[in-house]
């Protein structure tokens, strides 16, 4: 028995076929594309129907490599990149590009909705988050505002992997876990709340898909598909998720006490949680997951992003990158970086740009710079692990997932800013892995919880242990109060 993950990404989409008996991956294949150029600084935007496109060639390739084996595929699940608002028509046509989770441009709206409800801290009451322009919620504020013909023709909102699952079923149907990041349900009771959707407009709520469980499908393979990818029988696709909700199963982390860190575009942590997990602060996202449970997650906006630009700057392969970071000394000689390189949303600063701070002789060079670059990613990820901790998080391993994991290097940074053993997994697109274990768990009827310890594997090869944590002492506090400082 087969089953299909798929991640749309940001910058590509992903399909890998799982053997659900022995957990080898099969086949894989993938696609990038870009955003759309030209639009105003802060505007992050794409072409649903790249990744439409970007699916059907990666399926297509996966089950060419399948050869006879494509009969053997039973189901499909889809992981997408969170929050972005896919607005369609009444014929489920797309109204126009999607506003992405990385899009900053509405943070006027944020402080309306903030306002209207009587500030962070009554928003929070309400529905369990802070309002924060990668949400869904002010993009849908925002097309109403800038665009109103576009508005006026809004029947339906989707998120891209309910998108790319509508297009495969015909069904419209949202999960909590990727529900949880519009920033339009109540986190405790998982509803929509009626109230921010009547301030954003009194249509808004008849125009959100219906609420379900995670473990119900979300349809079957439409014929037409059926047809174009050579499969004679009916194929279900379960509900699908976010990119962090099915990063969490693909790591295995859906019980207490496991800790995901994901070196993406964006950098994310999150662990699971039996109960609600509420920050007064707002900077921990209080998310569900998609096996009914929790996801308190941080969410960083400058990852792999800021790493690959100084690999471009210089002209280097990741090789390349690698060696010059480890010639230079944890630490960087006191060179810091703060990565808001697009803005920021943990701390909360969607206007920032990027910093190098304590430039001197002895640390102008090339190396240092890339060095610095790496740990002030991983170090604004610590800024809300920290945070996490507080909320009563005890991460005992923190397990890698995203093209970043990869680096031994960055491993290791990892283990030393974070204070905490690390270890990547043996496939490092933990989002696609858990799309094919959800719909592996569907089509056979066990629990996700007995796929993960059958399926999730470790390489521990890679596995790291603290060791330069002095050379570490201090620096996030330097970057929270320069990052004060200057914001």
């Amino acid at each position: 028995m087969i089953t299909l993950g798929i991640d749309c990404g940001t910058q590509s989409t992903k399909t890998i076929a799982l053997d659900g008996e022995t957990g080898a991956i099969l086949a894989s294949a993938s696609k990038s594309y870009g955003l759309i150029s030209g639009l105003p600084a802060g505007h992050l935007e794409q072409d649903p129907q790249e990744w439409i496109v970007a699916l059907d060639e990666t399926v297509e390739k996966v089950l060419n490599a399948l050869g006879t084996r494509r009969q053997e595929v039973v189901g499909i699940g889809i992981s997408g990149q969170q929050h972005g608002f896919v607005p369609l028509d009444l014929d489920g046509k797309v109204i126009r590009p999607a506003k992405l989770w990385c899009d900053t441009s509405t943070t006027s709206q944020c402080d309306e909705i903030r306002s209207h409800f009587g500030g962070r801290e009554k928003l929070i009451a309400l529905i369990g988050n802070d309002m924060l322009p990668g949400f869904t919620a002010p993009k849908i504020l925002w097309m109403k505002q800038n665009e109103p013909e576009n508005f006026k023709k809004l029947h339906r909102v989707l998120l891209p992997h309910d998108f790319l699952n509508f297009s495969l079923t015909g069904e419209m149907r949202m999960e909590y876990g990727d529900a949880s990041g519009t920033a339009l349900l109540e986190i405790k009771s998982k509803r929509w709340s009626q109230e921010l959707c009547d301030f954003i407009d009194p249509s808004l709520y008849s125009q959100l898909p219906p609420l379900q469980s995670s473990k119900l499908a979300s349809g079957t393979l439409l014929p037409q598909w059926l047809k174009k990818w050579g499969l004679n029988h009916p194929v279900t696709l379960s509900a699908g998720g976010g990119d962090n909700m099915m990063g969490a199963i693909g790591t295995g982390n859906i019980a207490d006490g496991v800790v995901t860190a994901s070196l993406g575009t964006s950098g994310t942590i999150y662990a699971f949680s039996s109960k609600p997990v509420i920050d007064p602060q707002g900077e921990i996202a209080a998310f569900c997951d998609s096996t009914e449970g929790w996801l308190p997650l941080l969410c960083t906006m400058n990852v792999t992003v800021a790493t690959e630009a100084v690999a471009k700057m210089f002209q280097w392969n990741h090789q390349q990158l690698s060696a010059a970071i480890e010639s230079v000394p944890p630490g960087a000689d006191g060179l810091l970086f703060l990565p808001y390189l697009q803005g920021e949303r943990t701390p909360n600063l969607p206007q920032a740009s990027g910093t190098f701070h304590g430039l001197n002789l002895n640390n102008m060079s090339q190396a240092h710079l890339a060095r610095a670059t790496m740990e002030g990613v991983t170090l604004g990820m610590a800024y809300g692990l920290r945070r996490m901790k507080s909320l009563g998080i005890n991460p005992q391993e923190i397990r890698l997932t995203g093209g970043g994991s990869k680096s031994a290097v960055w491993r290791q940074i990892c283990a030393d800013i974070f204070n905490c053993p690390v270890v990547a997994l043996e496939s490092a697109e933990g989002a696609a892995l858990g799309g094919a274990i959800q719909s592996l768990s569907l089509c056979i009827n066990q629990p996700i919880s007995v796929l993960c310890e059958k399926l999730v594997r470790l390489d521990e090869s890679t596995r790291a242990f603290p060791k330069n944590v002095a050379a570490y002492e201090g620096r996030l506090d330097q970057i929270i109060s320069l990052t004060q400082d200057i914001y």
